[in-house]
């Protein structure tokens, strides 16, 4: 697929840090989430998007490369932001993006879709469910990627808010041994990426 293999070719983060969780997103989980956001519920061309914790930019460029009229990027890292910015010039749509250096609690405005891969609350408890509490502030369709064994939760806390997930695609998130703790060469971890919207 032509998209998974340019977002495959974007700059990864030079260094990571393990307390905010900056596993890069891999391409083919990234592409499945755009694709489907925007062949199956046109929900990416001709509109505005966010992606709250951005990182280097691999779901906002993706965005933009899809026909979304403007993605902005928000992370708390810069150092995360710089290679977005880098890599949005790589990709050829620094014209149609915006990256912020902020804490997504920071985050105004109005949005036609939320994308994020937010941390899963390993190292941080419940950090997935303040991504969602800001992300049902800035819009009425949310994409989100989540630990599978987590989603049974995350369904009853947005139904509680007035939302529903309507969508649901279970795949392997890889994550390649990044930091000195792990032992694998490769962590598989079952996810969930989701569609919610507002009832």
């Amino acid at each position: 697929m032509k998209l998974e293999r340019a977002i495959a070719g974007l700059k990864p983060h030079p260094q990571p840090k393990v307390w905010l969780e900056q596993y890069t997103i891999p391409p083919d989980v990234a592409s499945e989430l755009l694709f489907t956001a925007t062949y199956i519920y046109g929900d990416i061309p001709g509109k505005t998007v966010i992606d709250l914790g951005c990182g280097t930019g691999r779901l906002t460029i993706g965005a933009a490369m899809l026909g979304a009229d403007l993605a902005v990027g928000v992370d708390v890292d810069p150092v995360a932001v710089r290679v977005a910015v880098e890599n949005s010039e790589l990709a050829s749509v620094s014209d149609r993006v915006r990256f912020v250096v902020a804490d997504v609690s920071a985050v105004r405005g109005r949005f036609d879709c939320v994308l994020m891969n937010p941390p899963f609350g390993v190292r941080r408890r419940h950090m997935d469910v303040e991504f969602l509490r800001k992300a049902v502030q800035l819009s009425d369709t949310v994409y989100s990627i989540h630990k599978a064994s987590t989603i049974r939760y995350v369904s009853r806390w947005l139904g509680s808010r007035g939302w529903r997930v309507d969508a649901a695609l279970g795949m392997k998130l890889r994550i390649p041994r990044m930091f000195r703790f792990h032992e694998k060469r490769f962590h598989s971890v079952d996810v969930a990426i989701i569609r919610a919207v507002r009832e």
